[in-house]
């Protein structure tokens, strides 16, 4: 397990101010909501990754692709099932209207028709959302006065790290490893940019 210090020690372009943590947590059922919505999409983006396998080909490399997948998936279960219990418990319901554009903004870096590289973007992709989540539930679980989602965030925030590193290691099975290097790098510098358009609110991936 990382030590919870360590984990902000990370490649992402911008680090979130301190001030977004005050923002969302002003508002922490609509956050709980949006949080929960999140780890349903990452339920579901796991699963969707198990079909991306390319067909016909089995081998070592394969298992851990099926063991990995299916054990983030079922990791986003258990905390979505968490987050939901607590969101009923203080009287918040899981509205069903939601949307996250800075999940749909990453995914249009996808180059999508080219093989290997689209499945290498995938996972960063989802390397990327589980990273930045990261950052942001580790400053949750520094700045939240509430003993109960304090414990949650800084859980989380070693869980989404360790995540991120399985996409990472996922997608060197793909590509040469300088050409995964590379496109990771300038993925880095998108998702900074998209972050840093995003309009403020009590969501995970709002502008920090």
């Amino acid at each position: 397990m990382v030590p919870i210090h360590e984990i902000r020690v990370g490649p992402l372009r911008y680090q979130t101010d301190a001030k977004w943590t005050q923002r969302v947590l002003s508002n922490p059922l609509a956050l709980l909501n949006d949080h929960a919505h999140l780890e349903k999409k990452a339920a579901s983006n796991a699963l969707d990754l198990l079909n991306r396998w390319p067909q016909n080909t089995q081998g070592p490399i394969w298992k851990r692709w099926v063991t990995e997948l299916t054990g983030v998936a079922r990791d986003e279960i258990d905390h979505l099932a968490t987050v939901l219990r607590i969101l009923q418990r203080r009287g918040g319901y899981f509205d069903p209207n939601h949307h996250s554009p800075y999940a749909a903004q990453l995914r249009q870096l996808v180059r999508l028709g080219k093989g290997p590289d689209e499945l290498v973007d995938r996972l960063f992709v989802s390397a990327l959302i589980e990273l930045r989540s990261c950052e942001r539930f580790e400053l949750l679980g520094e700045h939240c006065d509430d003993a109960e989602l304090g414990k949650l965030y800084r859980g989380l925030a070693r869980s989404e790290h360790g995540h991120y590193l399985l996409f990472v290691n996922l997608a060197k099975d793909f590509s040469a490893v300088r050409d995964v290097e590379n496109r990771w790098e300038q993925m880095l510098d998108m998702e900074a940019a998209i972050i840093l358009r995003q309009p403020h609110g009590p969501r995970m991936h709002s502008r920090g």
